[in-house]
């Protein structure tokens, strides 16, 4: 599994540790034993899973500024976790409302030693951003506007949202609440993965 993901890495300009690598082949391990009691994703195939969750996580990462960030609706760590590895630097809040993914997420933290990643089970709106965050990241969430409503205690003055979408959500950009304004729309190229992917920069006004 690591050569497939080396190959995966290579197509999309990405370099990481090998020490990096063996994590998210690691991380992908885990789900794939873990899904089969807790159901955590639609994806059963290892291999699928390297493109299809890891790649299409760790894409993002060039375009994220800062240091604190919180994973919406994080479900079974998804971007947060490989983000984390990809940017040990920084800090990742993994924040989900059901106890079996946060469970989860502890024994990949555990057996990852990822120390740059703090699981919550909180419902989004009920949890304090105290200090605030530099980024609020969502894949698979809501529409936008609902990110935003649910979302916007989290970042601090200068933080932004990211949202990870499927194609271009032209719809939902035109029907933002007032006070945020789309920073950029970046197409992001995951190889081998099928269908669109773009990432929705948010900030406030």
């Amino acid at each position: 599994m690591i050569n497939k993901l080396s190959q995966l890495l290579n197509a999309a300009n990405i370099s990481l540790s090998d020490q990096q690598k063996q994590q998210l082949v690691g991380y992908v391990e885990l789900l794939h034993k873990w899904n089969k009691a807790y159901n955590l994703t639609s994806v059963r195939d290892p291999q699928q899973m390297l493109v299809r969750h890891i790649l299409d996580s760790v894409v993002v990462e060039p375009h994220l500024q800062g240091e604190r960030f919180i994973d919406v609706g994080t479900g079974p760590g998804l971007p947060g976790i490989p983000l984390a590895i990809v940017r040990p630097q920084a800090h990742f809040t993994l924040l989900d409302s059901l106890g079996k993914r946060v469970r989860f997420l502890r024994q990949v933290q555990h057996e990852l030693g990822l120390t740059n990643v703090t699981p919550v089970q909180s419902r989004v709106e009920a949890f304090p951003a105290e200090p605030p965050f530099d980024g609020v990241i969502s894949r698979a969430f809501a529409s936008l506007e609902d990110m935003l409503s649910w979302c916007h205690h989290l970042p601090g003055v200068h933080g932004r949202f990211y949202a990870l979408k499927g194609v271009r959500p032209d719809e939902e950009i035109a029907l933002l609440p007032a006070g945020f304004v789309v920073d950029k729309i970046e197409a992001l190229r995951v190889p081998e993965l099928d269908g669109e992917r773009h990432l929705v920069v948010i900030s406030r006004q």
